[in-house]
């Protein structure tokens, strides 16, 4: 039984990884969670590595994709800018319109591959 396939899109300029996967299901965490942290704890990854790649992210663009206040006494939080959902929007959108464009030609592959069910 073969395994369901999946795409897994990386938008790079040059050699520079712009957005992949993970960078967009880190947005959409923090737009759902409201918190750099949370997000990251919920994708497995250290606070250090998500703050690292909004970092990296915010850097990439013109205007920063999220936007993020200190916590303290108040609580601190973190939200997506108007570019940040444009962004994730955009990406999102361009996945599923990949995937759609290329579900005949999975099908063609998938019927080709060899019996995966074992895991080799």
């Amino acid at each position: 039984m073969t395994q369901p396939a999946s795409l897994r899109l990386r938008l790079l300029f040059g050699n520079q990884l712009v957005l992949g996967p993970g960078k967009a299901e880190l947005l959409a965490r923090i737009r759902e969670s409201g918190s750099i942290s949370a997000a990251g704890r919920a994708m497995g990854m250290s606070y250090k590595r998500a703050w690292g790649l909004v970092e990296e992210m915010n850097a990439a663009f013109r205007a920063p994709l999220v936007a993020s206040v200190r916590g303290g006494a108040g609580g601190g939080g973190a939200a997506l800018t108007e570019g940040g959902e444009a962004v994730l929007a955009a990406y999102q959108s361009m996945v599923a319109r990949t995937v759609a464009a290329s579900a005949d030609d999975v099908a063609v592959i998938a019927g080709l591959l060899k019996d995966m069910s074992d895991g080799k």
